[in-house]
């Protein structure tokens, strides 16, 4: 039996000392508990001992650095990455195997540097320790993952063995199957591996059905990518109450009468801002741009608010869109409807001639949206001269906030924007570069103006804001321009201040418009990403020394925080009646306390989306294209590797990759300052931005990837409308002789 000394005095009793172990902030070890009871010389001998026994009793567990009760997470154990929450990987026991009903701890995994790496499924083995908020873990080791889920298309060889055909482009090889679990050939399915080594195989887990049918290629980035999108019935319900709510007409700003109109896409899910202006008399303007309320419906702590963190934003794909709010607020009550009294949080600003924002307010208010109008038809109107007034005092407003524009001198990269049209099927009707039109610019500089203005008005308040930072280039990206511009005998002197004017001016210089092809995109890899924080630095692309997202609650949660900063700053607070929906909408107090963990999570969401929506598209691009392998197509250079190059389809926007073994029968060399391919003998020169007429070899449906071959296949070389220079004596060789294929591997595509 463990031994039980008399309890000496000023010592902490067994009780004491659990209790402590379970309210402890932090992980609580010899040294802090010695420190909480005041315990000095002797006594500390004496609590070494008390804890020892305890350990021997089975009540504790762990060394002198951290203890936590026994019965709990092992010291050191193996755990399953759940889901990421503000930026943290949540964990659980990889087997958890309590004597009775209790669900598994979640642990808070303690990761080095900033943000995740790991994500849900992976497994780790960690050193645990249990503090009085829960437990927490540091990884010690990334184990190999046993059930690692993997999405691919079943093929059935000769001798009736499974295969599983990647849907990954980047993924070349298939995995041999060793369940079908009831799998078809030709069938999208889930699969995990079937043992410890890759010899073992897999087995299928679940069967998605056809992955040509209409939203399989969606449903593969969803798969693929770890997109949550299932809303638990605790959501849904939460939700269904807080669509509900009254909108406390009597503590709002009574904005209906303003004919007040909404211009969004014609295939638009929803419609989280409206617009109003109006000459002030003075040659100026006052100017309304009304924004969603989301954050009267969505309060901080409750379910809706924990799934919209895990979120981040909603991915929209061209055959559906999974939203970061359930429909009932997404679609519905949050949504601005033509003719239908919606809770908004209003900017009230004056706008000066000269296009300067000279005084805002922000306010809780309802509106009743006079119209909701097609961009294309918003233009239409204007350009016919068919404009009411309140569409025509919007685009005068916008001719002076363009003016304040033009003397920013934001970035001006006019890239194209692909836009798949499906049928009422589901099936491809259309794909082709959107329109860029004046109406996009009119909403996209009121809501710019409004984003500007939220940002000042918190700083004003001295309140927390999550600002959405541009940086500008890093030195190093300088330098890769710098050496690369000058192979044009173009010079970028590093000791000046870089300003996106400066780019802009560079472009502008350049009358070739294969040259300035060239030059956008090197301009363009030299930018950084933009993401979300609470330190300021800036808005770089858009010349702006403050900027908030504020204009887009339904779709993003970062403009949810800034909503409720805007809450608390301005006093605007309305308490929920309903007990079984959180009472605030203003900021928690983790989120004032720390913006920085949720603005990670919510930036790393936002380039999970971006890469899901990308693949999609090609995906629809490929199987649009599929139907036309052998046709040519005017192409242009968008990546340059010592493999191949990357090229764009110019109509379509489809990118896919000429392999160098197709160039032609002699060698070429890669040279990487100059991001170009250059024949040994005939010093032919592929480069950046060149223009070309190439033959579609392939298109894959299934990975989007696209390959390309030579107009004339038949041999010889592709002709490019760039530049030829001089051959070059050195370089990084490569063979470009048909039938040596083994010789080229394909990397992925160049974003």
């Amino acid at each position: 039996m463990p031994r039980t000394p008399k309890q000496q005095p000023g010592l902490p009793s067994r009780q004491q000392i659990l209790d402590f172990i379970a309210s402890s902030a932090e992980p609580a070890g010899k040294r802090e508990i010695a420190r909480a009871f005041g315990l000095k010389g002797n006594e500390k001998i004496a609590l070494k001992a008390l804890l020892r026994d305890m350990a021997d009793e089975g009540l504790i567990d762990g060394n002198r650095s951290a203890f936590h009760r026994m019965g709990g997470v092992p010291r050191v154990t193996v755990l399953r990455v759940i889901e990421i929450e503000d930026g943290e990987a949540i964990a659980i026991p990889d087997s958890w195997q309590p004597d009775d009903a209790t669900p598994p701890p979640r642990l808070r995994l303690r990761e080095k540097g900033r943000g995740s790496a790991l994500r849900p499924g992976e497994r780790v083995l960690a050193r645990t320790e249990e503090a009085g908020s829960g437990w927490i873990a540091h990884p010690m080791k990334k184990l190999p993952t046993a059930a690692d889920q993997m999405l691919g298309v079943v093929e059935i060889d000769g001798s009736g063995k499974g295969w599983l055909a990647p849907v990954d482009k980047r993924e070349r090889n298939s995995m041999p199957i060793a369940d079908l679990g009831g799998a078809e050939a030709g069938q999208l399915v889930m699969a995990e591996p079937a043992g410890r080594t890759p010899r073992s195989g897999v087995k299928v887990t679940a069967v998605l059905g056809d992955p040509l049918a209409p939203r399989a290629f969606s449903l593969i980035a969803i798969h693929k990518h770890g997109i949550p999108h299932v809303f638990a019935s605790e959501t849904l319900e939460e939700g269904a109450l807080a669509a509900k709510l009254p909108l406390a007409e009597d503590r709002r700003e009574d904005l209906r009468h303003l004919p007040i109109i909404a211009i969004d896409p014609s295939d638009a899910r929803d419609h989280d801002d409206a617009i109003w202006a109006e000459p002030d008399g003075e040659g100026g303007f006052r100017a309304v741009v009304a924004i969603a309320d989301v954050s009267f419906y969505v309060r901080p702590g409750g379910s809706l608010d924990r799934e919209a963190r895990k979120r981040g934003n909603s991915v929209y794909f061209p055959d559906r869109v999974v939203p970061m709010l359930p429909e009932v607020l997404s679609a519905d009550v949050c949504s601005l409807r033509a003719g239908e009294s919606r809770a908004a949080m209003a900017c009230h600003m004056t706008i000066s001639a000269s296009g300067k924002v000279t005084s805002w307010r922000f306010s809780r208010v309802i509106v009743q949206i006079q119209e909701v109008i097609a961009y294309e038809e918003a233009q239409r109107r204007i350009d016919a001269g068919e404009a009411a007034d309140n569409l025509t005092n919007l685009w005068s407003a916008w001719r002076a906030l363009e003016k304040a524009r033009d003397d920013r001198d934001p970035l001006a990269l006019e890239l194209p924007e692909r836009r798949v049209v499906l049928d009422s099927h589901g099936k491809i009707a259309e794909i082709a570069l959107r329109e860029r039109l004046d109406a996009h610019r009119v909403v996209e500089d009121f809501m710019i103006a409004a984003n500007v203005a939220a940002a000042k008005a918190l700083e004003e308040k001295v309140s927390p804001v999550v600002y959405r930072i541009h940086e500008p280039p890093s030195r190093e990206k300088l330098v890769a321009l710098k050496d690369y511009l000058s192979t044009f005998d173009r010079k970028l002197a590093l000791g000046q201040v870089i300003t996106p004017g400066l780019f802009n001016r560079m472009l502008k210089d350049v009358a070739d418009e294969s040259e300035k092809a060239l030059i956008m995109e090197a301009v363009l890899r030299s930018q950084t990403q933009a993401y979300y924080g609470p330190r300021n630095a800036g808005h770089f692309g858009l010349a702006l020394g403050s900027y908030a997202h504020f204009t887009s609650p339904i779709r993003r949660y970062a403009d949810l925080l800034v909503h409720r900063a805007l809450v608390d700053a301005y006093g605007l607070e309305q308490p929920a009646p309903n007990g079984a929906i959180p009472p605030f909408s203003g900021l928690s107090d983790r989120d004032r306390a720390d913006l920085s963990r949720v603005s990670e999570a919510i930036s790393a969401a936002e380039r999970r989306a971006m890469e899901a929506e990308r693949d999609t598209i090609d995906r629809y691009v490929a199987a649009w294209l599929s139907a036309r392998v052998g046709e040519v197509f005017e192409c242009r250079i968008t990546g340059v590797q010592r493999f191949g190059l990357f090229a764009t389809i110019l109509s379509l926007g489809g990118d896919g990759l000429v392999p160098v073994s197709v160039l032609g029968a002699e060698r070429f060399f890669h040279d990487e300052k100059a991001q170009v391919l250059e024949g040994e003998q005939t010093g032919t020169r592929y480069a950046l931005g060149d223009r070309l007429r190439l033959r579609l070899a392939e298109a894959n449906p299934l990975t989007g990837a696209l390959k390309f071959e030579p107009e004339e296949s038949a041999g010889g070389h592709i002709e490019p409308r760039g530049r030829r220079l001089p051959l070059k004596k050195k370089g990084d060789h490569l063979a470009g002789r048909r039938g040596r294929p083994g010789n080229i591997r394909h990397q992925g595509r160049r974003r």
